[in-house]
């Protein structure tokens, strides 16, 4: 080889070697780009989920108080309920007695006869 070949043949190279530097940078710039973007995506849907979240968990904690509240409430009438019946009850064996323990004797009849039929299943 002579020279004028040898000096073309490093021109060459050394164009290879800039043209190769100048890819790699420019694929350095793609690929920060790509995640400064993913990282500026994944930051805004940190920013829309946390709000999303709070007020699910605001919501659910919404909701167990209103559980809550509608236990207290049907307990206080199931107990309402079960006062004005005992209440009346009282009265209707304080107005008519000889009938209340009649009532009282037939049910108390046909209780004992269900047990004794559930026992003898057994």
């Amino acid at each position: 080889m002579n020279m004028a070949s040898q000096s073309d043949n490093l021109q060459l190279a050394d164009k290879a070697t800039d043209t190769a530097d100048q890819v790699i940078r420019a694929t350095q710039r793609a690929a920060n780009s790509a995640l400064d973007g993913l990282a500026h995506g994944a930051q805004g849907l940190r920013d829309r989920a946390v709000p999303a979240l709070d007020r699910v968990a605001e919501s659910g904690s919404d909701l167990a108080h209103r559980g809550v509240q509608a236990l207290h409430d049907g307990s206080r009438q199931l107990r309402d309920s079960a006062r004005r019946a005992s209440d009346r009850t009282v009265g209707y064996v304080r107005q008519e007695p000889v009938k209340s323990v009649l009532i009282a004797v037939a049910v108390g009849a046909v209780v004992a006869l269900l047990m004794g039929r559930r026992s003898a299943d057994r």
